[in-house]
């Protein structure tokens, strides 16, 4: 996968969740996948067409994802609501959106779809023939899974 793309969600997330929820949240590790996504307890999904091309997940444990929500929200949760869930979903939208932001400015035209929440633990998702870059990212309430399935194409 190019580094350029890879770069582009890396400093989305780490950017948008700082100023989202003033925590800072440090790149962990990174390792190439080729098997079937396995649903964490929360995961948002987002697919991208243009000239990049896949689908981008944010994997989250639950209380992860509540304590965000809650930090998005400005109210604690006690569990995954409605606004809850809604919030977490947008926050991978709007990383994916500042990532195609920064695609955009390196000459790089890419849509995404509105995203998607799964919920629950141990689902299979296949993202068929391209293999996922999983980069952990890190703060002191957790760590986010940023699941890269995507390749550069001419279009």
């Amino acid at each position: 996968m190019n580094v350029k793309i890879v770069n582009a969600f890396v400093k989305a997330a780490q950017e948008v969740l700082a100023a989202e929820t003033t925590l800072p949240f440090a790149r962990g590790e990174m390792e190439l996948s080729d098997h079937v996504y396995l649903s964490d307890e929360i995961t948002v999904i987002i697919s991208l067409v243009g000239q990049v091309r896949g689908t981008v997940l944010y994997s989250f444990a639950e209380a992860e994802a509540l304590t965000l929500a809650g930090c998005l929200m400005g109210e604690p949760f006690a569990g995954f609501t409605p606004l809850a869930q809604s919030s977490i979903a947008e926050l991978g939208n709007v990383i994916t959106g500042h990532a195609t932001s920064k695609l955009a400015e390196a000459g790089c035209e890419v849509s995404l779809s509105p995203p998607t929440l799964l919920i629950g633990k141990g689902m299979a998702l296949s993202t068929l023939d391209l293999p996922r870059l999983v980069v952990l990212l890190k703060s002191e309430v957790g760590v986010i899974g940023l699941h890269l399935a995507l390749r550069q194409t001419d279009v």
